[in-house]
């Protein structure tokens, strides 16, 4: 009794849970703008410091929150119904979110497949900013651990994207192969979500190094920019965890069935 007691307490619904994780996700990337805007000097398209700027918010935006909500999405909607994925960022447009679902998946997997898209645009510009400040700036390129992790987790996620592209969205693709293929897309989504996470996170100690190493207040004297921006990683890890952790919850997967979709 005192275990089904406890269980219970820690059961919660999914829309504020929803409605807290699109929240820290809006903080985190509203917390990177303000530390480029604050601490960095803002943002320009000139090959600077500042295009340099573009870099972590677009990373952060696309790889992580936008990613990450992304695959937040197909939890709930596989369980629960289209929710359109980022709850305050929708909000505008989806007035009462819907008891119970039937219908084709089409139009779900193509928003899933949409916001994907969407993450890995942001992610090549995000790219491109920090390639051109770094040829701008004669500084090489793909040296660090961060820049092999970055690079890899995007080259995995263009493998990840156009995978499931072929599996799910085209329709010749056959039902064995899509069986056999989905339970690797579920482990590489949340798989890819932390390595973007790892990634933003040595980005951030990575960047705090260079810029603090011959500042006013050195890194290791913690300043106001080390605390804002140490704040940041933690945060930007807290909302990787509980995404990865709300893909593994099985209250909020979908029941198999032998529905009309899942025999398609």
């Amino acid at each position: 009794r005192c275990h089904q007691r406890s269980t219970a307490m820690l059961d919660i619904s999914f829309p504020p849970f929803c409605a807290f994780l699109g929240s820290l996700g809006l903080l985190c990337v509203a917390l990177v703008g303000a530390w480029c805007q604050l601490w960095r000097g803002g943002f320009s398209l000139d090959g600077g410091p500042r295009t340099f700027n573009w870099h972590p918010v677009l990373m952060v935006t696309g790889l992580v929150v936008l990613y990450g909500a992304g695959e937040h999405r197909e939890s709930w909607e596989s369980r629960h119904g289209p929710f359109l994925t980022f709850f305050p960022l929708t909000a505008a447009l989806v007035y009462r979110v819907p008891n119970t679902w039937s219908g084709p998946k089409l139009p779900w997997k193509l928003l899933h497949g949409g916001l994907a898209l969407g993450a890995f645009i942001l992610t090549v510009l995000g790219l491109v900013a920090v390639f051109c400040f770094h040829n701008s700036n004669g500084t090489p390129n793909m040296y660090s651990l961060h820049s092999w992790m970055g690079l890899g987790t995007v080259l995995l996620f263009s493998c990840q994207w156009a995978a499931g592209f072929g599996a799910f969205l085209l329709p010749w693709a056959p039902a064995w192969l899509r069986q056999l293929y989905k339970p690797i897309h579920i482990f590489f989504g949340s798989t890819i979500l932390m390595l973007s996470v790892a990634s933003c996170v040595s980005g951030i100690n990575e960047k705090l190094f260079f810029s603090l190493k011959n500042g006013t207040m050195q890194y290791k004297l913690l300043p106001a920019e080390a605390v804002f921006a140490n704040t940041l990683g933690i945060l930007i890890l807290l909302f990787g965890v509980l995404v990865v952790g709300a893909l593994a919850r099985p209250s909020w997967k979908r029941p198999d069935s032998d529905s009309l979709d899942s025999r398609q």
